[in-house]
């Protein structure tokens, strides 16, 4: 009995992925692939031709600023994301993003030591009248804001808002627009400088790095028990397989490849032991410079920019979203995709933006409880969803009747949360 039950298990998963083939093969051959990409293009240009604006006004002594210091108790992709949130703010509130960050802990020499200047005319927010966030500060010239677990009154701005004035655009373009959102802002912040991006290039070279390649992430040393449980290899790895399962239907004899990134300097050698038909790239140089005890030397840093750099640049993602690091490159990937939103499975939570507003969906079937864990959804109703448990369930509460439990993650798609930002004049000068 066992050996049909897994025999009906593998007709299934080989069905599903022929269904997922099928699916892609009616997008290339809709004859709309190219508009996607031009549009993707277009959109992304438009942003980073506005930001640019925004960061380098003709006056800076005249322009209204917001002042972000660098200095959130936290690891390099929270701290990443600190800056992404602030330069949202800037973007909200028609300011101009000055950052503090001499003293990084990353970096003592502060931001420019890795990353292109926020601004090439305005780095002082010296001079006018001073406020801290309170959501009335139109008014003042230099306005500084706290971290985001901690603003109030919470701004419309925060992730995962998407600008209106984008937003029908995106919904006809990507499955989720508060990621393309999120991925700009990182796009406009995260250019390295020459000695970095030359540094990313050799190492992509001398590792001889070539697609297809799944990225798999996994953060042990200090998450471990307090953020996130303990996942094994092959856990991750079974996802992996699915993945090379797939493109071997449509490919047979693929190569299957790995970019290992993790903190753990043994689980290279594991992996290979255990996987011997898969190449896996990783360096355990760059897992003992990413344990705790050199978390922030220069070696650790030019480590950790590595692994997201690679990661993004991998074509399916397997890790655990509880990591700043792997939403990071998840959130970096999107640059390179017209729509990459589907390509990850997480072993843990959903993607969020940490101190993000709610997170919704809407229901878009009705679904009647079958136990006590579940709960009654109406099509239609706003859920405000919790997490997803990646059997077929996700636990959320249905705003309209104040219920927690399970629903099935089918019959609810993303509430897309649009925003109304200051408009901005898309001139050429």
């Amino acid at each position: 009995a066992q050996k049909t039950v897994d025999a009906i298990v593998e007709d299934i998963s080989v069905y599903k992925r022929t269904i997922h083939i099928d699916l892609d093969e009616m997008r290339k051959a809709d004859g709309y692939e190219k508009w996607r990409e031009q549009e993707s293009k277009a959109i992304g240009d438009l942003v980073q031709k506005r930001l640019t604006k925004l960061q380098n006004p003709k006056a800076c002594g005249s322009a209204k600023r917001l002042l972000c210091r660098l200095n959130k108790g936290c690891g390099y992709g929270c701290q990443i994301h600190h800056a992404t949130y602030c330069l949202i703010m800037a973007y909200g509130t028609r300011r101009t993003m000055v950052l503090h960050s001499k003293g990084w802990r990353y970096a003592a020499g502060g931001w420019e030591t890795v990353f292109k200047p926020v601004s090439n005319s305005c780095v002082e927010e010296t001079g006018g009248t001073r406020a801290t966030w309170s959501g009335n500060d139109d008014g003042a010239d230099v306005l500084e804001v706290p971290i985001i677990d901690s603003i109030q009154p919470r701004p419309k701005y925060l992730p995962l808002a998407v600008p209106k004035d984008l937003s029908e655009r995106l919904i006809r373009l990507v499955g989720d627009p508060a990621l393309w959102w999120i991925s700009q802002a990182i796009r406009f912040l995260m250019r390295p400088q020459p000695e970095i991006q030359q540094y990313l290039a050799k190492a992509e070279k001398d590792m001889d790095f070539k697609r297809p390649v799944v990225g798999v992430h996994v953060r042990r040393t200090d998450k471990i028990g307090t953020e996130a449980d303990f996942h094994s290899i092959e856990e991750y790895m079974e996802f992996v397989d699915d993945y090379f399962a797939k493109l071997e239907l449509q490919t047979p004899g693929v190569k299957r490849r790995v970019y290992l990134a993790t903190d753990d300097p043994k689980l290279l050698g594991e992996a290979r032991q255990k996987y011997p038909h898969y190449q896996f790239y990783g360096d355990s140089q760059v897992a003992k410079t990413a344990s705790l005890g050199n978390r922030y030397t220069s070696e650790s840093l030019r480590g950790i920019i590595l692994d997201i750099h690679m990661l993004s640049k991998c074509d399916f993602l397997s890790c655990t979203f509880s990591s700043q690091v792997c939403r990071m490159a998840y959130e970096i990937m999107q640059l390179s995709h017209v729509d990459a939103s589907k390509r990850f499975q997480s072993l843990d939570d959903i993607y969020y933006f940490g101190g993000q507003k709610d997170h919704s969906q809407v229901a878009a079937y009705d679904h009647t409880a079958r136990g006590a864990s579940e709960m009654d959804v109406r099509k239609g109703d706003i859920l405000g969803i919790a997490g997803n448990h990646w059997d077929g369930y996700s636990k959320g509460v249905n705003r309209r009747t104040g219920k927690q439990g399970l629903y099935p993650s089918f019959k609810a798609v993303e509430k897309v949360d649009v925003v109304e930002f200051p408009p901005y004049e898309d001139d050429d000068d």
